[in-house]
């Protein structure tokens, strides 16, 4: 029979024919800009030199190890020994203590210990218990309050525990959560997958990203009015994409917030270690609905692929309920259960991040070296990176107090946005795919995240290993003003 035999032989699966809420969801930092990166990177690998530029550089993703991030060394090698175990037998321990620390050693018998020798077997849907037991104690050691280990689920990353939280979440396509204007493309997608409502508000750039009660009852306010059943409010803290920091003041204000109007609240916390002020320390929302006593119901989230650990690939996370429902925690449990388990290397990549080699430890000053090289050339980076920003026209960026990004406003000419609006464009979408043609410098324009109307953003890390930094500071300062001057040329 001919394949194509008219219409009665269409596919059933068509664009037309799938899921309709798929169809409508975005994913800017894995969008058109970086699809058109990987497209370039793949030019330059078959023809060397057929390009301005001898390299792209991802700056649209927190990816630390894709640009040269090292590897934490008591991690990998506590990996290494759970992965090929045979090198823990009575036969061979004695030359594999030639290679290993002790420490790493008995960490990786201790993991297998858990799974019972197995590190490909199933584990408890919640996580396995004892790494459960360390992530309480992490969270006990931070706050100074109790955590309980049945309350703590671990995930593929915490994007994987924000979607679970959220399925629980949306009951109706009436249902609306609050979210942060710039905010991780993850909340608004996986609202449109759920048919949710989104309800924005907005992050105070004047004020380093600070949060708006008046903004948040205005929005909340405007969305109730409508007819939305708001349940929830979304924080992320420290801010992506913004790198801001909240004061415990502010966090304060958010908690009893959402004790007024009676909101669950989600604290996505996974750049909680990437701090660099001192104004403006980390302070987890469990710690002040803690002290306040509040009984606020609140969901908080962490991460193996952010901080110095930068596990990305291993899709290791957890999240904390706190003053959940015990029926809804139960159901909480039936939804884990449907992906059987977390997997294991990525569970075990977060016992050692909550629990890393302690004074005394073999591997405790390698261990801490290794961090703090990582957090101090991070912090100079995220220094630099500012001040180039802000060294040029048109432009203006908050210094980061967190996480692994700026977030630069930029001044673009009138006749570039008229430009940009006669292609059906997004005026900081055009700007950010020209700077990848001519420079191959990835990063993801404002509209990707949401911004203040009438202004105009991209969002770049600063994760560019050291030694390279000033070229990809050079690359980007050279077409920002080649940019600025061929528009200035246009318009006289």
């Amino acid at each position: 029979m001919s394949a194509d035999n008219g219409a009665s032989q269409a596919k059933v699966l068509r664009v037309e024919t799938m899921n309709p809420r798929i169809r409508v969801m975005e994913y800017a930092v894995r969008g058109a800009i970086p699809i058109r990166a990987e497209e370039l990177a793949a030019e330059l690998k078959a023809s060397p030199g057929s390009r301005p530029f001898s390299k792209v550089t991802p700056c649209n993703i927190g990816n630390p190890q894709q640009l040269g991030q090292k590897p934490l060394t008591f991690l990998r090698q506590v990996s290494a020994l759970m992965e090929y175990s045979d090198l823990l037998s009575p036969a061979l321990l004695e030359q594999t203590r030639k290679l290993f620390p002790e420490d790493a050693i008995a960490r990786a018998q201790r993991n297998l210990s858990h799974v019972n020798g197995a590190v490909g077997a199933y584990t408890q849907s919640l996580g396995i218990h004892e790494i459960r037991e360390d992530v309480a104690r992490f969270i006990e050691q931070r706050d100074g309050f109790p955590a309980d280990p049945n309350s703590i689920c671990l995930t593929n990353g915490a994007s994987g525990a924000v979607e679970r939280v959220l399925d629980i979440l949306v009951s109706s396509p009436d249902v609306g959560v609050m979210i942060p204007i710039p905010q991780y493309p993850l909340y608004t997608a996986s609202l449109a997958h759920l048919d949710a409502k989104a309800v924005p508000y907005y992050l105070q750039e004047e004020s380093d990203w600070q949060l708006s009660v008046a903004d948040l009852e205005r929005a909340l306010g405007e969305a109730r009015a409508g007819g939305v059943d708001v349940r929830a409010l979304v924080v992320i803290n420290p801010g992506n994409p913004t790198g801001g920091c909240l004061e415990e003041a502010n966090i304060e204000e958010v908690v009893r917030f959402c004790e007024r109007e009676r909101l669950v609240l989600l604290a996505d916390e996974v750049y909680q270690t990437n701090i660099y002020t001192e104004t403006n320390p980390f302070v987890s929302f469990k710690k002040v609905v803690s002290r306040l006593k509040s009984p606020v119901e609140l969901f908080s989230f962490h991460s193996i692929s952010k901080g110095m650990v930068g596990e990305c690939g291993r899709r290791g996370g957890y999240y904390e309920a706190v003053n959940i429902d015990s029926q809804v925690m139960a159901q909480l449990l039936k939804l884990a259960s449907v992906s059987l388990c977390p997997n294991v290397q990525g569970q075990m990549a977060v016992g050692v991040m909550v629990n890393p080699p302690q004074p005394g430890d073999a591997s405790y000053e390698q261990y801490q070296r290794e961090l703090g090289d990582i957090y101090q050339s991070m912090r100079r980076r995220a220094k630099k990176l500012a001040l180039a920003f802000n060294s040029l026209p048109n432009m203006s960026c908050n210094d980061a107090q967190g996480a692994m990004y700026l977030f630069p406003k930029i001044e673009l000419p009138q006749a570039f946005i008229d430009e940009a609006q006669s292609l059906g464009q997004q005026p900081d979408g055009l700007y950010c795919m020209r700077m990848l043609e001519a420079t191959g410098i990835s990063v993801v324009p404002g509209s990707g995240f949401g911004q203040a109307p009438g202004t105009f953003h991209f969002r770049s890390t600063f994760l560019p290993s050291e030694e390279l930094f000033d070229e990809f500071i050079a690359g980007f300062r050279s077409f920002h003003l080649d940019f600025v001057a061929r528009y200035a040329a246009s318009q006289q």
